[in-house]
């Protein structure tokens, strides 16, 4: 199973990186392709047109995370750029040459959305950022591909991330482990857990769209979304044609007014079904939707999980069962 490894003063090692050829063993891990849409999908949806990977090769993650956010971009329409840390990074476990780091950022578009590998490169990109004067969140938006709660919020400005479902991968290790002993079998393919959610903070308080109207509805969406707003609320509120208002969105987003609301319905659903014991029925009422069948429709629809397998992916906290 995969796991990590963590020893005084050191920092912890992906096992599964060091065993990825080996057969003789199961393996429960997180899905990166998964981990990549979701961070991507929050930084584009701050309106970014730009993005970067910062993954130095220090031998804590697989390459796989920054290749497969490149790919997430650019099948999403968008340059990627990807950029690493010197060639002895790896034997020195840190990024020795800031210059470098600064030079390669002076030399992309801004504002820019970065995917970190993990939270060590993210702070120390953080870093970077300060004595070369880049200002985060306004001129580099910055995500963490895993959680870290000392290290994201320590940093300045704290560092948004994606919060992965280790409770679940446990859980599902330990099941793989005694059907493994029961059968004398060894699974043939890995089983992959989707992250929880993105824990947004500081480091992606942005909303970048030149639009500046748009921008005002966007707002106008968020704050607004659970009160079970339509498309005809927007245009009441703003002097906007409904045609003119579904083009700037398609063109700044790549989705319409109503998805967007959607959206934003659903996000503060799966952080409601995540951080609190309601039931969907009561998720459901708080976040604008007509009934709890409606959204776990939705879930299943557009989220890629239902919001029972989402409940207990996470930190159990009272052993609740949540009816769908």
């Amino acid at each position: 199973m995969a796991q990590h490894v963590r020893r005084a003063g050191v920092p912890a090692v992906d096992v599964s990186i060091m065993l990825a050829e080996e057969t003789w063993l199961g393996r429960v891990a997180t899905d990166d392709v998964m981990r990549a849409k979701m961070a991507f999908g929050h930084l584009h949806d701050r309106g970014l047109q730009h993005f970067a990977c910062y993954a130095p090769p220090i031998g804590r993650y697989s390459d796989d995370r920054a290749e497969l956010f490149l790919q997430t971009a650019e099948a999403a329409g968008f340059d990627c750029s990807h950029f690493l840390a010197n060639a002895n990074s790896r034997k020195s476990g840190w990024l020795a040459d800031y210059q470098l780091a600064s030079e390669a950022l002076a030399r992309l578009p801004q504002p820019l959305g970065v995917f970190a590998s993990d939270p060590y490169s993210a702070r120390q990109l953080a870093e970077i950022c300060q004595l070369a004067e880049i200002r985060i969140p306004d001129d580099l938006a910055l995500i963490s591909a895993d959680n870290d709660d000392l290290l994201c919020n320590i940093a300045w400005p704290p560092i948004s991330s994606l919060e992965l479902a280790s409770h679940a991968i446990g859980r599902q290790a330990c099941e793989m482990l005694a059907w493994m002993i029961e059968t004398g079998q060894v699974a043939n393919a890995p089983k992959l857990i989707p992250p929880l959610r993105v824990i947004s903070r500081h480091s992606t308080d942005i909303l970048a769209v030149a639009d500046d109207e748009i921008a005002e509805i966007l707002l106008f969406i968020r704050a607004r979304a659970n009160e079970g707003i339509q498309v005809t609320d927007i245009l009441e509120v703003f002097p906007i044609s409904r045609r003119a208002l579904e083009i700037r969105f398609r063109e700044l987003l790549n989705r319409s007014p109503a998805e967007e609301i959607r959206h934003v319905r659903l996000e503060n659903a799966r952080t409601l079904v995540i951080e609190t014991d309601l039931s969907i029925a009561a998720i459901a009422h708080r976040c604008g939707f007509a009934d709890g069948a409606s959204l776990s429709h939705a879930f299943r629809k557009h989220m890629d999980v239902t919001a029972g397998e989402l409940r207990r992916a996470r930190p159990n906290l009272h052993n609740v069962k949540l009816t769908e």
